[in-house]
């Protein structure tokens, strides 16, 4: 074996985070970017250059979303079960809304007809927006926890409801989904545009990098308040991953403990904070490039402040506290996680150094004049 039980826990901890900060980098852009689409394009032109800041990467942007699954599936499967049963309508209605998005992007320019593309830029808005929401909304239930039980023979049972999960807070998190997105997505388009397009898109980031910041703000003082979860006994966590082998109480305010046990933890939300305000003053000052580099990493602030809350929990469980999935016990066999770990050490390279090299070679200003020399080769 490579390494230890207890060691292998927390590296796939880090991963999934990883796998996730990917995701929201990548396809939250193209998702942030769809939402933006009728805000910064007033002419059928002006959207279809938007369009075509993604378009030769929006799909490969999607390996991280499946890369994300898969690696769950593999590494918490119990996690995987809750989630996938528990949130079932949820994550049903974000597969349907994703359907717009490949429909979209390929068919939207094949017919020349105002009411044709209007209808699409409207269904690349709502596959992208839903998709952002939805993610927010299961985020933000976590730290509420998950209405779910499990048996004696480790079956999970979920006793919720979809209208359940849409509940203020989970909501507030929904909002702060979308709006980093959009912020993220503006200082992509305001790079990768010019003059009328670069300049709405730049605005537009300014405003959700602002409504980030409250949002996010509220949050935190919301969580403070809120019951979080404590371990008060656990079981061996080099031993055999057992969920019902802990005791767990819960306390107003404890999402906040690691932050005075660990105090380096307080790094994160401080990043997403100073992230924000930087990506604000670039934007300002016409330098979309760090503006970019700047919500890249309050994207990865966000994505650890709620992982490092959470930790070690991952579903926590509001029927019965002690049976919450955490990383010590929700996760697969030793062997397992192993021969998964060297998967990831060749493929994640790989899908890094072919996402890279994409970009490179396919790194310039999309202009309006572009798109009508080029009307037939492009979305």
């Amino acid at each position: 074996m490579i390494f230890d039980y207890e060691t292998l826990k927390m590296l796939w901890w880090l991963i999934i985070g990883v796998l996730l900060i990917g995701f929201a980098i990548t396809d939250g852009m193209d998702m942030g970017v769809a939402m933006l689409l009728r805000l910064v394009g007033k002419t059928d032109l002006e959207r279809r250059t938007v369009i075509n800041t993604i378009g030769a990467h929006w799909d490969g942007n999607q390996v991280w979303f499946i890369t994300a699954g898969g690696a769950l599936f593999a590494a918490w499967p119990m996690v995987y079960a809750a989630a996938f049963s528990g949130f079932y309508f949820a994550m049903m209605l974000v597969l349907f809304a994703l359907f717009f998005r490949p429909l979209g992007f390929d068919y939207r320019s094949k017919i020349d007809s105002k009411r044709w593309r209007n209808n699409w830029d409207w269904g690349l808005f709502a596959g992208s927006a839903i998709p952002a929401l939805v993610f927010g909304v299961a985020f933000g239930n976590l730290f509420l926890g998950v209405p779910f039980n499990i048996d004696n023979l480790l079956r999970v049972s979920y006793q919720g409801s979809f209208f359940g999960l849409l509940n203020p807070f989970a909501l507030l998190a929904g909002l702060i989904s979308i709006a980093m997105l959009i912020a993220h997505a503006g200082m992509w388009l305001q790079l990768r545009t010019a003059d009328a397009v670069a300049e709405r898109s730049g605005q537009y980031g300014r405003y959700a990098l602002i409504a980030f910041i409250v949002l996010f703000a509220a949050a935190g003082v919301w969580v403070a308040n809120l019951n979080g979860y404590q371990i008060v006994s656990m079981g061996d966590t080099q031993g055999h991953a057992d969920p019902l082998a802990k005791v767990v109480t819960t306390a107003k305010g404890a999402w906040l403990n690691n932050y005075t046990e660990r105090t380096w933890t307080v790094t994160f939300p401080v990043l997403a904070f100073a992230m924000a305000l930087s990506a604000l003053v670039f934007s300002k000052l016409n330098k979309p490039a760090l503006g970019l580099i700047s919500t890249a990493l309050m994207l990865v602030g966000v994505i650890m402040t709620a992982g490092v809350s959470l930790f070690p929990f991952i579903m926590p469980s509001i029927n019965n506290p002690n049976i919450s999935l955490t990383i010590w016990d929700a996760v697969s066999s030793h062997k397992t996680l192993n021969i998964m770990l060297v998967a990831v050490a060749i493929f994640v390279p790989l899908i890094l150094a072919y996402t890279t090299w994409c970009y490179v070679k396919m790194w310039r200003r999309v202009t309006v004049e572009e798109i009508e020399t080029n009307t037939h080769g492009s979305y």
